[in-house]
């Protein structure tokens, strides 16, 4: 019997004007036999140039580019129509070598899907990607604590979720799938998707990342 083909690689694009780092990220990156950096880009102008012009699952975007920084990048990204290259726009993987709340909720406002400090061990960018890549929300450890300890104050308003519906958006907020939350919760996947879909509606949240920051920002979690 033959053994299952292995998926294709994860197509990364990575747009970041210092050439250092961004041979750093190819490096680690290329490393890994699931992720392959099909582009790389020193600005903005210049990754959107070439999302026209090849099929990209994730791009890592650096916050800080010259010309349009990267939130303005993301947003741009996100709103990118389908193409026959890419029938959506892809997942963003933002970094910074800051850890500004301000900051982390602009970049996940404007549609990034993970968040990265560049000092961060490269495993945790991996799994950012990783992560964005099958739609799921990623915070660096190190700013989850920091914005979480600056936004959950007592006068939090009271959660609109139920109990079970708060569990599943955590795990969503650590950046898990509807078959790792079906695991670690003991249910259904399709029980999942029906807690997901009342979380959006309760929230007035597009897709899950906009949940978890909605809920960062209400003290939810």
């Amino acid at each position: 019997m033959n053994a299952a083909p292995e998926p294709p690689p994860i197509r990364v694009l990575l747009i970041e004007d210092h050439a250092f780092t961004r041979d750093g990220l190819r490096v680690a990156i290329n490393f890994e036999h699931d992720l392959l950096v099909v582009g790389e880009a020193r600005s903005g102008e210049e990754g959107l140039e070439l999302l026209t012009q090849m099929r990209v699952d994730v791009v890592v975007l650096d916050i800080g580019l010259p010309g349009i920084d990267g939130i303005e990048t993301a947003a741009r990204i996100k709103a990118l129509p389908g193409s026959p290259l890419s029938h959506a726009p892809p997942r963003i993987v933002m970094l910074t070598a800051h850890n500004l709340q301000a900051e982390v909720l602009a970049a996940m406002s404007s549609g990034a899907n993970a968040y990265c400090l560049k000092s961060a061990d490269p495993e945790l960018l991996l799994a950012a990607i990783r992560a964005a890549a099958v739609g799921s929300a990623y915070l660096d450890p190190q700013i989850a604590h920091h914005v979480l300890g600056v936004i959950r104050t007592p006068e939090a308003a009271s959660s609109p979720l139920t109990p079970r519906e708060l569990e599943v958006l955590r795990l969503i907020a650590d950046g898990q799938g509807n078959k790792e939350i079906a695991r670690t919760l003991t249910i259904s996947v399709s029980t999942v998707k029906f807690h997901v879909q009342d979380i959006l509606e309760k929230l007035s949240a597009s897709d899950r990342t906009q949940a978890a920051v909605k809920a960062l920002r209400q003290g939810l979690l």
